[in-house]
């Protein structure tokens, strides 16, 4: 509907400036527009008069009535205009816009909803990035979505997208993991040992232990406490790693780069870093610590990077971190963290400050927990292992799909509970199944239409005869939806998308029950064919923005 925007804002304007000279008045600066809720009340709305009228000191509706008159419209994009209410002004959109989606979906195809409104410019979205110190689990899952489908609508609206995952795999997390798995391998070799305090308890521990005696056999307990559990740690890190990498890819993400944290480490960038902002006057020592002065840059408080003991916080190697992004040029860094490190964000905006760069190119997402439910009852435990339950025994149980859409379905930094059986259900309950029905319905319809001999029309042929209230009600939402996608990448919200979707299903679901799409009159069925073409389309490329896919049977 950009195309009717456009022309009402221009209109809009010569009016107001004209009506602004005669009354020794200044037009105001920009014109304000919504989509009314009901359609009684047309397809585009300004308030415009009201905050004009005060200006002048007159009636808004009187203002409304004079703005309308003197009004130049197309009458290809604009049927009528109307002042309402206090002097709102409404306008209808012209059928024969809306009609022409269908040739334009159709012509298209795949391409229809993509902008060049990125510019080719280059963005990274780090997401995931889950310490490899064991499974991926449901709130991991959430954010993998929730990154992929940022990324995807960024390179739907003209970015240069990378994708990356940044390997946390120095530091005390990672020798913990070795120490846990080094304490299970005695273990498992009848050597009685203490587990190590706060040492990682689940049941993949063990497993991994199995993997390793029987990788290596019984030759570790041979070696030095230290080396031991040094070796524990390397193969521990590395074989969740795969199951990471495994499980992203069972959900459909991949990353263009795993970036590991140690390498920042051997090739000194971590100290780099730390001198490079010592020499511009933002650290300081305070009792045997290094500070970095972030509270300068709008922290809270300033940070600690190096301990007194001379060992590095996790804030030093995520600022050097942070700095070689910068260094690869990204216009913009879109950082995807669990909603627990809120508290993180103002002080990694304070270091991409004091690096020399606009924090503004730092934009971080905060994703909140899942709740998983079992017939509306909380799941706390997996039946499998008896501990938390893994990304992988979701996948396995309903699907990536349904797990994809249910992710997306609420804003990111809301809570989201996600039902088990309502996510496995073939009904209409299923959110998922309710649009990809609507899909496969739709491959149904042209199906059979194929069989009776009924073909499809070119993209081009008219479609006059689409004229039921339902049907300019589907064309309305098939026509908004490149604006949909322009919108939700710019607000980085995909859960814009299932919104989007859930209501084009309800319209076409509800339109296929009160009307049929083949009949006697050849040329209705082909208008509604193309209509149908168009609409299997649309929910087929918001799908694909989502990582979720399109069946044409179900």
């Amino acid at each position: 509907m950009r195309e009717v925007r456009q022309h009402l804002e221009q209109a809009m304007r010569a009016a107001v400036a004209r009506l602004a000279h005669a009354a020794k008045g200044r037009p105001p600066a920009e014109v304000p527009w919504s989509v009314p809720a009901q359609a009684a009340f047309g397809d585009l709305s300004t308030p415009l008069a009201l905050s004009f009228a005060k200006a002048l000191g007159r009636r808004p509706r009187e203002v409304a009535e004079e703005i309308l008159g003197a009004l130049t419209l197309d009458p290809h994009l604009v049927a009528r205009a109307e002042v309402a209410g206090a002097g709102y002004l409404n306008f209808f959109v012209a059928p024969a816009y809306w009609r022409q989606v269908i040739r334009t979906a159709r012509e298209q195809g795949p391409a229809f909803g993509r902008s060049t409104a990125g510019g080719g410019r280059p963005v990274q979205v780090e997401f995931v990035s889950a310490n490899p110190t064991g499974p991926l689990h449901v709130a991991h899952g959430r954010g993998a979505a929730v990154g992929d489908a940022v990324a995807r609508l960024l390179e739907a609206t003209g970015w240069h997208v990378e994708r990356e995952y940044y390997i946390n795999d120095a530091g005390a997390q990672v020798a913990l993991l070795g120490a846990s798995v080094w304490a299970r391998y005695q273990e498992l070799c009848r050597r009685a040992v203490p587990f190590p305090p706060n040492g990682y308890q689940g049941a993949y521990v063990r497993r991994l232990a199995e993997a390793l005696l029987a990788k290596e056999g019984k030759r570790l307990l041979a070696l030095p406490e230290g080396e031991a559990a040094s070796l524990c740690a390397a193969f521990g890190q590395e074989e969740v790693l795969g199951w990471i990498q495994r499980d992203l890819a069972a959900f459909g993400v991949t990353f263009d780069r795993w970036f590991s944290e140690r390498s920042l480490l051997e090739r000194g960038e971590v100290r780099a870093t730390l001198d490079f902002l010592r020499g511009r006057g933002h650290l300081e020592e305070r009792e045997g610590a290094i500070w970095f002065r972030s509270s300068a840059f709008g922290d809270d408080k300033d940070r600690v990077l190096v301990k007194s003991s001379g060992e590095l916080t996790y804030a030093a190697s995520d600022i050097a971190y942070h700095w070689d992004k910068l260094r690869r040029e990204f216009t913009r860094l879109i950082d995807v963290w669990g909603a627990d490190h809120h508290g993180y964000v103002s002080r990694m905006k304070a270091a991409v400050a004091a690096l020399g760069y606009d924090p503004g190119s730092l934009t971080v997402l905060l994703v909140q927990i899942v709740r998983l439910l079992r017939g509306g009852q909380e799941v706390r435990m997996s039946k499998r292992t008896g501990d938390f339950i893994s990304l992988q025994e979701v996948l396995e149980e309903v699907g990536p799909d349904a797990c994809r859409y249910i992710f997306l379905t609420r804003r990111a930094d809301s809570h989201l509970d996600f039902d088990l059986e309502v996510a496995k259900a073939q009904s209409m309950e299923n959110p998922v199944y309710y649009v990809q029905y609507a899909h496969a319905r739709c491959a149904s319809i042209l199906r059979e239409a194929e069989k009776a001999g009924v073909p499809l029309p070119a993209p081009e042929a008219p479609m006059d005869r689409l004229a039921l209230p339902e049907e300019i009600a589907l064309l309305k939402q098939l026509a908004l939806f490149p604006e949909v996608v322009e919108a939700a990448a710019a607000a980085l919200e995909p859960h814009r998308l299932p919104v989007y979707l859930q209501g084009l299903a309800t319209e076409f679901h509800a339109y296929y029950t009160r009307h049929r799409v083949l009949s006697e009159d050849r040329e209705l069925s082909a208008a509604r064919l193309s209509l149908v073409a168009a609409l299997k389309q649309v929910v087929a490329n918001a799908l694909a923005l989502l990582g979720v896919g399109a069946p044409d049977r179900m």
